[in-house]
């Protein structure tokens, strides 16, 4: 099994349970997993996932409509990438940075979400 990374991938959305996130957007980064076909070490770019068009899909999930849940999102993102793409699995984290869940401070917050 191979598997193809993507970690922090910066993806600008307008995703939020309040309305003021959603209003003035907000950096989201998302790190995936992509199990691929052992072919995938052929060296050839058709034997295995093209990232950038990976990382392009993802973007279009993102604007194509307003997500209140991390988890939402995050199944989104992974259901569309199983469908386009030849992978055996996939998994995606989302994370964004600017929250402060009852008031503390964190370094980010995440969903993370397999398919197979």
């Amino acid at each position: 099994m191979i598997v193809v990374e993507l970690r922090g991938l910066e993806v600008f959305g307008n995703h939020g349970v309040y309305e003021e996130e959603r209003a003035r957007g907000q950096a989201f980064l998302y790190d995936l997993w992509l199990s691929v076909p052992d072919a995938a070490g052929s060296d050839r770019l058709e034997d295995t996932v093209d990232y950038d068009a990976v990382a392009k899909t993802v973007a279009e999930v993102s604007a194509e409509r307003r997500y209140s849940l991390l988890e939402a999102l995050a199944t989104a993102v992974a259901d569309e990438v199983a469908r386009r793409f030849e992978v055996e699995r996939v998994r995606v984290r989302v994370r964004k940075r600017d929250v402060t869940p009852g008031g503390l401070p964190v370094a980010w917050t995440a969903a993370t979400v397999e398919r197979r």
